[in-house]
């Protein structure tokens, strides 16, 4: 997702930061309204200098963090859109200081729908995966979306104690638990995460302050 972000972002600077160089090579006319072709559109100096610095804001948003560039590429893909439906209303005007044309403004929409759609990867859905960094950064107050992100893998001790549980389920299954391998069994089928069952499991040892489960007797 952050690399799709970036990547995004350093393909469009790319391709607007040509543009600008050049527009500007090429000695056009600072607020000449009438431009010149570059790369089968229209562009003025002003144009040529504003691309420069969009795509500088780009590849430094990139470099910061994923997080940051995917918000500069929203806002300027916003930008880009009410740019190119502005200058459709000015155009062969003397209101059009940056020299857009049809071709302008086609490529403006493009590459406003583009910015939205790779600033929004990932970030902007009905449903975000708990484990998604928007997700956590936007529920990091909420205890119940804590407890969804999936644990990592167990320990040394929670892995002996997995194997003790997973002995005494098959002991009951089969009919030959214990009547503490029932106990425990019994107890465990009230909880449901491995994190509760290991708790369940350890609150039967005779271990001073072990910690008692909500709802589970110890």
């Amino acid at each position: 997702m952050v690399l799709v972000h970036r990547v995004g972002a350093l393909v469009v600077a790319a391709t607007i930061a040509v543009f600008g160089i050049l527009g500007l090579a090429g000695g056009l006319g600072f607020f000449s309204t009438e431009g010149q072709p570059v790369m089968g559109m229209s562009a003025n100096g002003l144009l040529s200098s504003i691309s420069l610095l969009t795509a500088a804001v780009l590849v430094v948003a990139a470099a910061r963090s994923g997080r940051l560039v995917s918000t500069v590429m929203i806002v300027v893909g916003v930008l880009f859109l009410l740019s190119a439906f502005a200058h459709l209303f000015v155009l062969d005007s003397d209101l059009n200081v940056l020299a857009f044309r049809l071709p302008n403004v086609f490529f403006s929409i493009g590459a406003g729908l583009l910015l939205l759609l790779l600033g929004t990867y990932g970030r902007v859905t009905a449903r975000l995966p708990v484990d998604n960094p928007y997700y956590l950064d936007s529920h990091r107050h909420d205890p119940a979306a804590a407890e969804t992100v999936e644990p990592g893998p167990p320990t040394a001790a929670e892995a002996i104690v997995d194997e003790s549980m997973a002995e005494a389920e098959r002991a009951a299954a089969q009919g030959y638990a214990t009547a503490d391998q029932r106990a425990r069994v019994a107890d465990m089928s009230r909880v449901r995460t491995p994190e509760d069952r290991r708790r369940v499991w350890l609150s039967h040892d005779p271990t001073p302050g072990a910690a008692p489960v909500p709802g589970v007797p110890a």
